[in-house]
């Protein structure tokens, strides 16, 4: 009789806890369709990997969205963000300044986050940013599967965060799947701990 009870309970906790993995996937991919265009103070563009300067593909996708956002006038500032790799001479931010740059974006609009190597780092340091700047409203371009986590931390560090996707990620098919799954687990899991104690192994 003891040992149906101990098997009743777990299997009741195995089935919350599928229960909940799946409502925080449905949560993240309902996230990454998102389009937000709401006037935000600033865009902030999460940082991917640059080449010795040149935005990555997948950085690229997100940097051709943001400024998409920025020519209908959603924000006054665009905040880019994204450290650098042992070795590198450029840091994702400096990539990403240079392109909106060469885009015509003023240099005084656009400001660098450019320690981060995590989210949860990149995101901290956008709200330390943001309180000199009195930046209240922030809209997170990242890729699909990056944004629900993306908004939950910023919200964890005190921004007030919308999204918007880019829908030209070349994280697609099987890769996408995988991401997606990844992301629902640490959210699932950061909405327990804390994002920080979850953010060096979802990045």
């Amino acid at each position: 009789m003891k040992l149906r009870r101990v098997l009743q309970s777990l299997g009741v906790t195995v089935l919350i806890a599928t229960v909940y993995f799946f409502v925080s996937l449905l949560q993240v991919w309902n996230t990454g369709r998102s389009a937000d265009r709401q006037p935000v103070d600033a865009i902030v563009v999460l940082g991917a990997a640059q080449y010795d300067g040149r935005p990555s593909p997948q950085l690229q996708a997100r940097l051709d969205h943001a400024l998409e956002l920025w020519n209908l006038n959603l924000a006054s500032y665009i905040v880019v963000t994204g450290g650098k790799q042992e070795g590198d001479r450029f840091t994702e931010a400096a990539t990403s300044r240079k392109f909106f740059e060469s885009s015509g974006v003023a240099s005084d609009l656009i400001f660098e986050e450019n320690s981060g190597t995590t989210t949860y780092a990149s995101l901290l340091a956008v709200s330390q940013v943001a309180n000199q700047l009195s930046i209240d409203r922030v809209l997170i371009v990242s890729d699909p599967f990056h944004l629900l986590r993306a908004k939950l931390i910023a919200n964890e560090v005190g921004l007030k965060a919308s999204s918007s996707s880019t829908q030209s990620s070349v994280i697609r098919g099987g890769d996408a799947f995988r991401h997606n799954i990844q992301e629902a687990a640490g959210v699932a899991i950061g909405r327990i701990v804390g994002f920080q104690r979850v953010d060096s192994w979802t990045n």
